[in-house]
């Protein structure tokens, strides 16, 4: 019986778990927000994500310059 089927859905089920509480805490936390602060929370969070995609990304290049250099 092959068994990668079987841990697939496992890990579907779980990451399924895992969106449906987020979603129901974002459900909790707007339903005591007006929807005018609810939007600075998101916002808020859109900026995070953006400001550690790019420090991911300079740090990707900072570790790839610093290796170049100790090659030479």
């Amino acid at each position: 019986m092959p068994r990668g089927p079987a841990k697939k859905k496992i890990e579907d089920t779980t990451s399924q778990s895992l969106q449906s509480k987020l979603w129901a805490t974002a459900d909790k936390l707007c339903g005591y927000m007006d929807a005018a602060d609810y939007k600075h929370v998101v916002l808020g969070l859109i900026f995070l994500k953006y400001i550690s995609d790019c420090f991911a990304q300079r740090h990707a290049e900072i570790v790839a310059e610093g290796d170049r250099r100790s090659m030479c």
